[in-house]
């Protein structure tokens, strides 16, 4: 519950640094976001049932379901946020941008839920093709990079009731040290750093004051608009963002993989399909219904099971989730819960998704998870020149990246641009390709080199573009939402000529390798 509450705080509180209002989320965006964790919960809760009635057990515990924590990261910081300030530099107001910037997220998580929904039956297959170290990989770039670290900018904002919530949610989740009473640590830090919060609140300390009470519209019906179909016009603008939404979508099927055989691990059987169905479905009607995030299995069924849930914490989370966001009452929550005292549980999810990442992973591949964290990196080394170039003063002063002058400044910015755009894509590929090496199949390198060429011929990976927006080189005329400008053509076209002359080199490297190795297995075999 508190994890799913978390989630949908931080969606509001992260949108309104880029200036989206937060009347608007809660009214347009927040509904059919929660609206998706209800039903997949529920639908959960009797297959739980039907599965214990069935099985005459007493024991079965229900798959758990919610947001993605890494997709709620990935589409504030990626889509949501970049289109909505795309669109008020475009000229759009307020309320056009925020319209705009909503139904880019419908679309996106549309579109998720069709793809979970095609690969529902084929989810053995994409575990198979891809290794671990590749999908798990750029997951675990997203859990370091934006689940662990940005959070830490809110906690220690506050010090005091931050400290204090970070050390008890990690000391008992992490170091399993119990608090009294068995309270749960996501409960304690809540009970324990926001009373803290609200002592400094009322003693007056700079920084910490009660917040203003939030007029509650109770039942809003702004987020049904999705329902007349007016953002289906705004396909063309959302597709820029599909490179970092598809990662997301395949990452969630893998995970519900393994969420199925963790569930089977501890004696409850589902199945595979109905679980990635489940999934699939809640994430599609949430996008239907304006949601903005899409829903996936959660890992640690095993832990569920064994602090005693069984069904009825999974309609307990619906029932929350769902009536918070429905209801409306979702405002007074996000306006009374201290974000200090509840972003510890997303550092505590992303230090989580990393060592599950390497658990998961082959030890030998340990350096293609490693590899897949590195254009992350270069994401983070560019957030904050693209939030010091986006201040009001220097926009103001016509001072931008572009007009920086020539050299090692400017060169390294626009290097770091391109490797941070569609980083997801570019850690999956690169960890693809040294797991296949460490595995000796050069010739599967060289095929996603090649595949690397062909979405950096269209920006997908490595646009130089900010908002990493996707284009068609020489064909597309100025003008164009497609367009290449010129100065950029041949930065793109160098990475496309590295990945594909690379790819050449991998196939005769392999060739070598074999011819090789023939005289001395021939003198062997004569010997």
């Amino acid at each position: 519950m508190l994890d799913n509450l978390a989630g949908l705080l931080l969606m509001v509180a992260l949108l309104a640094g880029f200036g989206l209002p937060a009347e608007f989320t809660v009214a347009y965006m927040v509904p059919g976001t929660a609206l998706g964790v209800f039903l997949g919960d529920l639908a959960f809760f009797f297959i739980a049932l039907r599965m214990a009635r069935r099985e005459n057990r007493t024991d079965v515990t229900a798959m758990p379901l919610g947001l993605d924590t890494p997709s709620t990261f990935g589409m504030i910081l990626l889509v949501l946020g970049p289109a909505f300030l795309a669109a008020r530099g475009s000229g759009m107001d307020v309320a056009s941008a925020s319209l705009h910037t909503w139904h880019i997220g419908i679309w996106c998580t549309v579109l998720s839920g069709v793809v979970k929904l095609v690969l529902a039956p084929m989810g053995g297959w994409v575990r198979a093709a891809v290794p671990r170290a590749g999908l798990l990989g750029s997951l675990a770039a997203i859990a370091l990079v934006l689940i662990s670290f940005f959070p830490l900018t809110h906690i220690l904002g506050s010090p005091l009731p931050g400290m204090l919530a970070l050390v008890i949610v990690l000391g008992t989740l992490i170091g399993h040290v119990p608090l009294p009473g068995r309270t749960p640590g996501t409960l304690g830090a809540l009970i324990v750093a926001g009373s803290a919060y609200y002592v400094m609140c009322g003693l007056g300390i700079a920084g910490y004051e009660f917040p203003v009470a939030p007029t509650i519209q109770w039942f809003p019906t702004q987020w049904m608009g999705s329902y007349a179909g007016a953002w289906i016009a705004d396909l063309p603008a959302a597709l820029p963002y599909l490179p970092f939404v598809i990662p997301f979508a395949l990452a969630t099927v893998v995970g519900g993989i393994d969420c199925t055989e963790s569930a089977a691990s501890v004696g409850d059987e589902y199945d595979t399909r109905t679980v990635l169905g489940v999934e699939a479905m809640a994430t599609l009607i949430a996008g239907l219904s304006g949601g903005v995030i899409q829903t996936t299995p959660y890992i640690g069924h095993p832990a569920y099971k064994a602090m005693g849930g069984r069904a009825a914490y999974t309609l307990a989370t619906a029932l929350l989730i769902g009536s918070a966001g429905i209801v409306g009452y979702f405002a007074w929550l996000n306006a009374w819960i201290p974000a200090p005292v509840v972003y510890p549980i997303l550092v505590f999810v992303g230090l989580e998704i990393t060592s599950q990442t390497f658990l998961a992973t082959p030890k030998r591949h340990f350096a293609a998870v490693a590899i897949a964290c590195l254009p992350a990196l270069a994401y983070l080394a560019m957030s904050l020149p693209d939030r010091i170039f986006g201040d009001a003063a220097l926009l103001n002063a016509n001072m931008t990246m572009d007009g920086l002058d020539g050299g090692p400044l400017k060169h390294d910015l626009d290097t770091l641009r391109m490797l941070s755009n569609g980083f997801i894509v570019t850690g999956l590929l690169w960890a693809w390709v040294l797991a296949s090496m460490i595995d000796q199949k050069l010739k599967v390198a060289a095929a996603v080199m090649f595949l690397a060429a062909g979405l950096t011929f269209f920006g997908v990976i490595h646009s130089p573009i900010p908002g990493n927006r996707l284009f068609i080189p020489f064909w597309a005329a100025e003008g164009s939402s497609l367009h290449l400008p010129a100065a950029s053509i041949s930065a793109v076209m160098e990475y496309v000529a590295g990945y594909f002359v690379t790819g050449l080199f991998l196939i005769v490297w392999q060739f070598v390798n074999r011819s090789a190795k023939c005289p001395s297995q021939l003198s062997s075999q004569t010997s």
